[in-house]
């Protein structure tokens, strides 16, 4: 999640709606200039009995953001907690109960992506040997309980902390027991964002189905393939889901803006600190009427601010967020990027692939979205059948959108290689949760703790 620092000094007052949507725009850049994004999260754990460390613990989550200076990260303090690091290759940021998580540096191609990540993991790799501690990838917790994991000193986080009860039965577990990759991309205009959108919305079931990695719940199976996917159907309906509405003819960039004033607020950011807004509006914040601060209206950072707290599928700010995939090991990390890249950034391959999903009603979308996370592959589609019959042809089409870029390393090869883990699941047709629980029923004698050996980075 965003980690924020004080530029309310500098940052726009925003004096009119139409700011807002202008918003948007901004992000608009021809192709050239388009960039990958990725973000990933991963379980922090101590090597001797696998708790999650504390904050202030020894050999704990501060102590492992120290250590990282070691490599030219810069720390960033909240009330003078080192709560994330920035540094060449983005920023490290803490998420509720201390995933790590890299929001790697915008890049031109998936080999420097992928470079990337093997920066970040053999540096957290080497201080997590230096203090004992290891490192999961894994979309769940596959042993913990909530009163289990500690709470990072994040002020926005005790804030949501107290909120998401109230709204839904499962935001707690979303914010301390759940990882994800994540990718980020651009825009050429509006018209270029709705169709990315859409293809983005329409296929983010099949990634999560790809990517499926938490099969397990406090030492057991949970009976879903997906449950990091499953949270996600009761943490807060105002907020989260498939936005039927994007697929609405006139969509774009207002009807957005008007979704997300329509998300109700969780805080505003002021002076280094976090004011609980919860469950206020965003429309009275623009009129001066925000109770928690009377007469007061918002600038453009307490709108970027708003948009991180909306959680669909697929998130617009200045760049589109796809959302969908449970958090894994390094392979799969560069295989996220490489699908949406793939079918996103190369027109005849955006063309095909909303080709493939145009003709889906809201029905067959939601009723897909719900069942992926329990069926995986076998997720129904229209027509009768399901994601099996499409899975092999979405990565052909991302192939081929990958071949057009041409965006060859040194070596002379071409980005279509990082798909090869999400072949290997076509292949078989088995996503990465069934493999696991193979195993837990099988070698590991329903053991779930041999899933440390498995998925330590």
């Amino acid at each position: 999640m965003t980690t924020r620092s004080d530029t309310i000094k500098t940052s726009p007052l925003i004096e009119s709606r139409d700011q807002l949507v202008a918003s948007f725009a901004s992000g608009e850049k021809p192709p050239e200039r388009w960039r990958i994004g990725t973000e990933h999260e991963k379980f922090v754990y101590a090597d001797s009995d696998h708790h999650a460390p504390s904050y202030t613990e020894k050999g704990g989550i501060r102590d492992l953001l120290d250590a990282l200076t070691a490599y030219g990260w810069q720390p960033v303090e909240e009330n003078g907690n080192v709560i994330a690091m920035t540094g060449s290759d983005g920023s490290i940021s803490l998420e509720p109960a201390g995933q790590f998580e890299l929001s790697g540096a915008p890049l031109e191609n998936l080999h420097q992506t992928c470079a990337e990540t093997g920066r970040h993991l053999e540096q957290v790799k080497a201080i997590g040997e230096k203090f004992g501690i290891g490192f999961l990838g894994l979309g769940m917790w596959p042993d913990k309980t909530r009163a289990e994991l500690p709470i990072m000193p994040k002020g926005r986080y005790a804030i949501m902390l107290r909120h998401m009860p109230r709204v839904g039965t499962m935001g707690l577990d979303m914010m301390l027991r759940t990882c994800t990759i994540q990718v980020n991309l651009d825009y050429q205009s509006e018209a270029d964002m709705v169709q990315k959108f859409r293809v983005g919305l329409a296929l983010q079931p099949l990634a999560t189905a790809l990517f499926a990695n938490s099969p397990f719940t406090e030492g057991k199976p949970n009976g879903m393939l997906s449950y990091r996917s499953h949270i996600w159907s009761d943490t807060d309906p105002a907020r989260t889901g498939m936005l039927p509405f994007v697929f609405e003819d006139g969509f774009g960039y207002d009807r957005y803006t008007e979704y997300a004033l329509d998300v109700p607020m969780y805080f505003v950011y002021r002076e280094g600190r976090y004011i609980d807004a919860a469950g206020l509006s965003f429309r009275d914040f623009l009129k001066g009427e925000l109770s928690v601060l009377p007469g007061e209206k918002p600038t453009l950072d307490d709108w970027n601010d708003h948009l991180s707290t909306a959680f669909p599928e697929v998130r617009l700010k200045t760049f589109l967020e796809m959302r969908g995939a449970d958090g894994g090991p390094w392979g799969r990390i560069c295989a996220l990027p490489a699908l949406w890249v793939g079918l996103l950034y190369d027109n005849q391959a955006l063309d095909a692939a909303w080709d493939l999903v145009k003709h889906w009603t809201i029905e067959e979308r939601q009723a897909l979205r719900d069942s992926v996370p329990k069926l995986g592959l076998d997720g129904p589609i229209a027509g009768g059948r399901t994601l099996r019959a499409i899975a092999g042809e979405v990565l052909d089409i991302a192939h081929a959108g990958l071949v057009a870029r041409g965006r060859l390393d040194a070596g002379g090869s071409n980005e279509t290689g990082f798909l090869d883990p999400l072949r290997e699941v076509v292949r078989s047709g088995k996503v990465p949760a069934e493999v696991l629980l193979e195993k837990y029923h099988g070698a590991w004698g329903g053991d779930v703790s041999k899933v440390y050996d498995e998925l330590r980075f």
